[in-house]
């Protein structure tokens, strides 16, 4: 078994079956495997599949108290920019492009610092990372931890059911999963401290960081527009949170072949380039798979990359020292004659 297809935590109802077809449970075994992942009573190692729904959890209170006491038409308009592009254009930035593709590099550690933590927090990067790799290795195959074709709940509570790493790996496979997430500045536990928490990540590295992070961005937030701009700007990272875990699954067809004619030039997965994701965050996600470690994705006229926008501009003001940009090979392969 390769090590791709051994680096994450097989689900009870497993990847495929016999005939190397993709096991799709029912919802209800979804359900169960869910709960059974995040009860940290039966075992400490499942606190990473935990945490991210936890911060969920935390992030309740902000959301009732923003509707129930500060909710204005303003401050909505600030919940839909914050949730739908900031956090959004984030995630694009942080987790997709950098700590997964390594498409840009920083200049220095500040940077790299300042870009993680430019947002409320949320998941933890190893949950992203190693398991987009396992993803763009395995699209919309057996084993793709978020693969549409097992449908809509298959892919919401991925993070839990299907992104955590194998608690049984190797000292030599360990190192290997880790060196995933390695630039990114995360505190790494040692293989020792692996086998004690399962995870690649030190979990107080996690929850300091975490609180760190939120207390910073309340605090900021109050000064700001006060307790109303802060409910509703937490509510609105609560409502990405659990938004972009749809993600896969729109943006791989729900699981269906619908490729557009000039618009979808990878035909070797599912994935499309939709619009709103595109314009709102960069992710045309199709140009994605054609090019996973450009730090570009926007290369037809239309299709405006905010996360390019930031790579580009920290580039210029020096944060940025490299970055990898395949639009001129896009436009020499894909885009001649038109």
């Amino acid at each position: 078994m390769a090590f791709i297809d051994r680096v994450l935590q097989t689900p009870s109802y497993g990847w495929e079956n016999e005939k190397n077809e993709l096991i799709i449970p029912t919802k209800k075994q979804i359900i169960i495997e869910f709960f059974s992942r995040i009860n940290i009573f039966k075992s400490r190692k499942n606190w990473i599949s935990l945490i991210s729904w936890f911060m969920i959890f935390c992030m309740l209170p902000f959301f009732i108290l923003f509707l129930i006491k500060y909710f204005s038409l303003k401050l909505l308009g600030a919940f839909l920019l914050y949730s739908l592009i900031i956090m959004s254009t984030h995630g694009t930035i942080w987790f997709h492009r950098f700590c997964t593709h390594k498409s840009y590099k920083f200049k220095n550690n500040f940077w790299r610092f300042i870009t993680q933590n430019l947002v409320i927090r949320s998941f933890p990067e190893e949950t992203y990372v190693v398991s987009h790799h396992v993803h763009h290795a395995k699209s919309d195959l057996p084993g793709d931890p978020y693969n549409p074709k097992g449908g809509l709940l298959y892919c919401m509570l991925a993070d839990v059911n299907h992104q955590a790493i194998n608690k049984e790996l190797s000292e030599t496979d360990y190192n290997k999963a880790a060196h995933f997430v390695r630039h990114s500045g995360i505190k790494i536990n040692s293989y020792s401290s692996y086998l004690k928490w399962g995870s690649i990540v030190s979990p107080y590295y996690i929850i300091t960081l975490w609180l760190l992070n939120w207390g910073f961005w309340y605090t900021v937030f109050y000064f700001i527009g006060g307790h109303g701009l802060s409910c509703a700007l937490f509510s609105a990272a609560m409502f990405w949170m659990i938004l972009v875990r749809a993600f896969n699954y729109t943006g791989h067809g729900k699981g269906e072949t619908k490729h557009k004619d000039g618009i979808d030039f990878d035909r070797s997965n599912l994935s499309i380039n939709q619009t709103r994701p595109g314009l709102f965050s960069g992710e045309w996600h199709n140009n994605h798979h054609l090019y996973p470690a450009s730090a570009r994705a926007g290369f037809l006229p239309y299709q405006l990359d905010l996360a390019w926008v930031y790579i580009w501009c920290m580039h210029k003001l020096g944060a940025v020292s490299s970055y990898h940009d395949s639009k001129k090979d896009f436009m020499k392969k894909y885009n001649a004659n038109r």
